[in-house]
């Protein structure tokens, strides 16, 4: 059966939010996602498990049992490398031989880089790839940013008045957004696997950063503390923004505080995503959410960001921004 390509985006789009399921939990493996459709159904679907293993094409073919005249949908191309943790996904796929296999972006890890796509094409079936590759890349930023810059992606939260402040002037904060503002921000420390605050934030506030939301406890991320000291126990203390590179089973970090380690991981370029939530209150005269960066002028601040959503969370506005 032939699928029109708004129909490919339909079920690719619904493989890209399965792979959400694993944010966060899959590193150094990307958080794949995979779903096979035949006549309009799914007969199998699959995300990466924690730890990397098992695959998601792996899940999906093993629950669709015969795929013949299927259409099997993968966020990203099929692993082509042998591993001790089990076969290459593009020679399982080939064996269970689909209809053919709808790619949203192919695999930069050098092992697979297009292996796996030729490996399907020479057993006969049809490849089609960079369907929802936007949204795919947007999905699995943590594994793409660690295999281009060796390091992890980086979410900078910001939770500000209207007039930009994150606490009034004696430094209490708590609270400057709603609840659903806050729940919503517990979900995104479930997608990332380290956390990180300043030295000022933890003494001032003696942040426990866990996820406390009900079936999500168990996704607490690592605590990171950005200080030249030592760091308590159950917490990971790093010098530097740029030490984050060598952050072991890290490859989504989430910077939440305060204004001057939000300045340091901007001043260093090492920002890929900025997640604002603004409360409805003018404060005057209370801290600003981000110390100096070092901007030298007007002109070398813009185009730097692009806005991917907006949305009200309660009374609350959450707008994201992604990296131009």
């Amino acid at each position: 059966m032939i699928l029109s390509r708004d129909e490919d985006r339909r079920w690719m789009m619904a493989a890209i939010a399965l792979a959400g399921r694993s944010r966060g939990r899959t590193a150094p493996n990307p958080n794949v996602g995979c779903v096979i459709v035949r006549d309009g159904r799914v007969i199998g679907r699959g995300i990466t498990e924690a730890g990397g293993r098992p695959h998601a094409e792996a899940q999906a073919l093993a629950m669709a049992g015969s795929v013949a005249g299927a259409t099997a949908y993968v966020t990203l191309e099929p692993c082509a490398h042998m591993s001790e943790r089990g076969p290459a996904c593009a020679d399982l796929l080939a064996a269970a031989a689909p209809g053919r296999v709808v790619i949203a972006l192919t695999d930069p890890d050098p092992r697979t880089n297009g292996r796996g796509i030729a490996r399907l094409e020479a057993t006969g079936i049809e490849v089609t790839a960079g369907i929802a590759a936007d949204e795919a890349r947007r999905s699995m930023a943590g594994f793409l940013t660690r295999q281009a810059s060796a390091r992890p992606h980086v979410t900078l939260k910001l939770a500000t008045s209207l007039d930009g402040c994150i606490a009034l002037a004696d430094g209490r904060s708590q609270w400057i957004t709603g609840s659903a503002a806050r729940a919503h921000c517990h979900v995104e420390r479930s997608r990332h696997e380290a956390i990180l605050v300043g030295r000022g934030t933890f003494d001032a506030d003696a942040p426990r950063l866990d996820v406390r939301l009900p079936g999500l406890a168990d996704r607490s991320p690592k605590r990171l503390l950005l200080t030249h000291g030592a760091a308590p126990d159950d917490w990971t203390a790093i010098d530097r923004p740029e030490a984050i590179a060598a952050l072991d089973g890290v490859d989504h970090l989430f910077v939440e505080g305060g204004a001057a380690t939000a300045a340091a991981f901007l001043h260093s370029n090492l920002v890929d995503r900025l997640l604002i939530y603004t409360a409805p209150i003018v404060i005057g005269g209370g801290r600003p959410a981000i110390a100096d960066i070092g901007l030298a002028d007007l002109a070398s601040a813009h185009g730097r960001w692009c806005m991917t959503d907006t949305r009200m969370l309660g009374s609350d506005r959450l707008t994201i921004y992604e990296r131009s």
